[in-house]
């Protein structure tokens, strides 16, 4: 089941280019919103999976579709969760839980953007799994995380480096918190869509240059365990995000290093789901 958010409406797809309304086709029970219906996720999914099969009546344009976590309360982001990553970054791969940072909601967008690069800085890709949260988990065992899970979709950790790492402690929060520095789409894949959802390949090119590819069985903590890790700290509330971190290939781990540059063009995709297109322009700030 794929769910999109066209125009800050819960749209349910029936294919790449058509879905249903889902306050509409519900009668008004759910929706009309995204994070409206996360609240109330397991009468959905028993609504949706008993819906006659149908025919779309609304139209799905990329152009008009956001966040399928346009809301979340909580944006959990994960850091050196791939060994290669880990030592292009020049650190030891995590043996506990890695480290854990938040990027601000107001930088969340749709799936294809215009993003405005800070002056002066020095911005970074990295592809990410995305997991959105549709049931409260606390103190959840990684054997029972998935259920906890909404779905998957593809995310961009999008980093401005500078300001990252500048001052006496680096700044993830602020790095990774620009306006459009968090694209999520194009819309979210229910785990049950899914082969294998712990095995899912992720990647992202720069006009049409390969940058990033891994597969999500390389992760160093699976979903399931930051799930785990994460619940016994956090209440994980529906409509919640996690990054779940991102493979080897960024700009700051090449030699030479090597950012985003205005007028490029970047494409991220995860296997099963589908892909994020990025375009960059120059701020004056």
């Amino acid at each position: 089941m794929r769910i999109a958010n066209l125009d800050g409406r819960a749209v349910l797809l029936t294919s790449d280019e058509a879905g249903l309304d889902v306050h509409a086709a519900s009668a008004g029970r759910f929706g009309p919103d995204l994070p409206s219906v996360y609240k109330d996720w397991a009468a959905f999914m028993a609504w949706a999976e008993a819906l006659p099969q149908a025919a779309g009546d609304v139209a799905i344009e990329r152009a008009r579709l956001g966040s399928p976590s346009p809301e979340p309360r909580q944006v959990l982001a994960i850091g050196l969760n791939y060994s290669e990553h880990a030592k292009e970054s020049g650190f030891e791969q995590p043996e506990t839980l890695p480290p854990v940072f938040t990027k601000f909601v107001t930088s969340i967008s749709g799936p294809d953007t215009t993003v405005t690069l800070p002056a002066g800085g020095n911005t970074d890709w990295e592809v990410e799994l995305v997991a959105v949260i549709g049931k409260t988990a606390s103190n959840v065992p990684a054997a029972q995380a998935w259920e906890h899970v909404a779905g998957l979709s593809v995310g961009q950790d999008l980093s401005e480096r500078v300001s990252q790492l500048a001052g006496p402690a680096p700044q993830f929060g602020l790095g990774k918190s620009f306006a459009g520095f968090a694209p999520i789409g194009p819309w979210l894949v229910t785990v049950d869509e899914f082969a294998d959802p712990d095995d899912l390949e992720l990647g992202c090119s720069i006009d049409g240059e390969q940058v990033q590819k891994a597969r999500t069985s390389e992760l160093i903590f699976s979903v399931p365990q930051l799930i785990e890790a994460l619940s016994k700290t956090v209440t994980l509330l529906p409509g919640d995000v996690i990054f779940t971190g991102t493979p080897a290939g960024v700009g700051l781990g090449r030699s030479p290093q090597r950012f985003l540059r205005a007028g490029e063009n970047l494409v991220s995709w995860v296997e099963g789901i589908g892909d994020l297109n990025q375009s960059f322009v120059m701020g004056d700030r």
